[in-house]
Parts: C-alpha cells; structure tokens; sequence
C-alpha cells in the first residue's frame, strides 16, 4: 500500500489567463488538412465539422463558466505514491450514506460525473429516498486532468487503482464502493479482486470478463454469440487508437499537445464513435459538455500522461479483465451501444454478480450520455444490497 505523503487540501480549478489566451490563438491559427470531397466520418473525424467545433471553442465556448460548474463541489488535492492526485469529494447530507468512488476513463475525465453527482449525494432533490444517499468522490486518474502529468514510468492500471484506496483512507473511507466504466471499470474490478476488504460492492458500467471455454461456447445463445462477435468486430475496426497509446504513445502526444484541433480531433471521434447517437455526437452529448471534457485536457497538459496509461498496463499485462476472480458483490448495467459486453454467464464465472440491468438507451459515456438513468441503475443496485443481507455500513 502506497504511504500516505501528505493529507488531501482543499483546491480550486482555476486556469491562467494566459493559458487560455494561448489557446484560443491557437485555434484561430490551425492548418487544416484535406478530405476527399463526398466523405464524412468514413476516414476519421469530419473536416467540416471539426472545423465548426474549433470555432466555437475559440469564440463562443466559455471556459470560465465551466470552471464554476466543476468548482460546485469541493475539490481536494493530495499526494499519493509520489504523484498529485485530485479529487471531487462531495459528501451526502443524509445520514448512512454509503461512500461512493466514481471512476472515469480515457478519453473521458471528471467531467463525465458533473449531472450525476448531486443525483448521488442528494436523492431526495431529485424525487428519491434519503436512504439511498452516497459520499461521492471522482478523482482524476493519475496522469489524468488535475491530477498530471505523471512524472515517471510505471504507472499501470492496477498500480492507479491502488493509489485509489489510499485516496479513500485519506479521505476518512476505510471501506467505500465503487463504480466505473472504460479504464474506471478496470479500475473498480481490479480494486474488487486485490482489495476485497476494503471494497463494499462495485458497479460497473463496462465489463471485461474472460472468453467462454470450449464447452461454454457450445451452450451459448444466439443473443450472446451475438455480443462476442461485437466484441471481434470492435477489435477489427475500432482499436488502432489503441495500437499507437500502448506502443507509441509519446509520438502521439507531441502533436495533440500542441495543437487543440489535433486533440479535439482525436477525441470527439471516439465520443461520436462510442456513444449512442446515431452518427450525431451532439444528440447524445452537448458541444459544452464535449469541449469541457476536451479543454480539461488541454489547460492541464495531460494528454500525454493520459494516454500513457495504455503502454504501461498493455506492458504489465493488465488490459483486460482481473487477473482473479473478484468476489465482492458487483453490479453491471448494459447500456445498448457499450463498445463490449461479455455474455452474462462469461460474467458470472468471474464475478460476485448479483444484478444485471439492460438499459433502453446510452452508450459507453453512460453517466455523461443518460444521467438519469445512469444514477437510478446505481441507486438499485446499492438497493438491493441495502435491503439485502450484505452489510453496506
């Protein structure tokens, strides 16, 4: 376990003028590249629209007020194994509220919580039961947001789910739950099969299990033959992103740093890609809510470090599922457009698993997408176990 360096501190997200100046000249300053005349999406990212988008982050997107939206909750900064490590840390005020560690992935960051935060801490405002209350906390991974860049080699998926724990001691939660998808899902499960004293439950929103043995793969479904092939299909067409993040990484990082259409470029692809908005990325996530996520990224400098996280999990052997069975309680909501989901039985040989919910719509950024249906899958599935014999407290 990590030793603790120093306790958490109060903290502000607050950007330089002249970062965002910077920026902003930038933007109007971009070398567009070519597409061949009658393509869209077909090749990448959209000139066209690309090109919209940059413009209204340059002259009609407001950064400002995104900062005092995220600064709604208090923040917290620490240090954790020698790196920064910044959190939300919004506490319930209804009493037996369970600790609750959401956590985000790639390209993702705080900003994918922000709609469902109060959900979580505050039930009652939004027509629940006080007694389904939660402490939340979201930290920005190591390497992530205001908790970057990393400054130094090692830091796999486990070894952030680690200082994940070390966070919530810090924290006063000495046991919590957690929830997640994409590196969060990871993360949460990693945490379910390494630290099973600490973790009350998880929730995960992506999941990674084992593939069926030969004699599972006999008695599959038609439906889970299905969910495989999406598995095979996403693998051929859908992973070069992450063939050059858990290679090449620093290659990468030199021209998304240094130009803001580069990085908008390579991330809004992957949120139309993976969302549940029929080839219109705006249906599913507002441009405001797109251009926090990627500003996020950019005022602090950790797209670098981010996409680090895939080169030394891939090198670790930790991308994919736990290395062992995890066997606390688990909770895994299926949102139709989720980029994978294993056969629920493939699931159920690797996990505690105690609720399985298909959503009618959402896709992989399933708290950003369908807040409201992504805080009410995690109230029913802590409702279980609270009505249940598992002790939460």
């Amino acid at each position: 376990m990590p030793q603790t360096d120093f306790s958490p501190q109060p903290f502000t997200v607050r950007t330089d003028q002249a970062v965002l100046d910077d920026l902003g000249d930038r933007l109007r300053r971009t070398r567009w590249t070519d597409q061949i005349p009658g393509t869209q999406w077909e090749y990448g990212t959209d000139l066209a629209y690309l090109r919209d988008l940059c413009e209204y982050w340059a002259d009609g997107f407001d950064w400002r007020a995104a900062e005092v939206r995220i600064n709604r909750w208090p923040h917290v900064l620490t240090t954790v194994d020698g790196t920064p490590v910044h959190a939300i840390h919004a506490r319930s005020p209804h009493p037996g509220a369970v600790p609750l560690l959401l956590i985000h992935g790639w390209p993702g960051s705080v900003i994918e919580f922000l709609d469902v935060i109060d959900r979580l801490v505050d039930p009652p405002a939004h027509g629940g039961d006080p007694g389904e209350a939660f402490h939340v906390v979201c930290p920005s991974l190591p390497g992530y947001g205001w908790s970057g860049p990393t400054r130094e080699g090692g830091w796999h998926i486990r070894r952030v789910a680690d200082a994940l724990v070390e966070l919530m001691a810090q924290l006063g939660y000495p046991r919590f739950a957690a929830q997640g998808g994409d590196w969060g899902g990871i993360a949460a499960s990693l945490l379910g099969a390494h630290h099973p004293d600490r973790l009350l439950a998880i929730h995960l929103n992506l999941v990674l299990a084992p593939p069926p043995d030969e004699a599972t793969m006999a008695v599959l479904s038609a439906p889970e033959r299905a969910a495989l092939e999406k598995v095979v299909r996403f693998t051929e067409t859908e992973t070069g992103y992450q063939a050059i993040q858990g290679t090449k990484p620093q290659t990468l990082a030199h021209g998304l740093a240094d130009s803001p259409a580069g990085l908008a470029g390579w991330i809004v692809e992957k949120f139309r890609a993976w969302s549940d908005c029929d080839g219109d990325v705006e249906k599913a996530i507002s441009r405001d809510d797109l251009l926090t996520n990627i500003t996020t990224y950019w005022v602090t400098g950790t797209i670098g470090s981010s996409v680090r996280l895939y080169r030394e999990s891939m090198r670790a052997g930790l991308f994919g599922p736990p290395d062992r069975p995890v066997t606390v309680p688990t909770g895994v909501a299926v949102f139709p457009r989720e980029i994978v989901t294993p056969p629920r039985r493939c699931v159920e040989a690797h996990y505690d698993l105690r609720y399985w919910n298909e959503l009618p719509r959402g896709g992989h950024f399933a708290a950003l997408e369908q807040p409201e249906l992504f805080a009410e899958d995690v109230r029913a599935f802590f409702r279980l176990l609270r009505g249940g014999a598992h002790e939460l407290g």
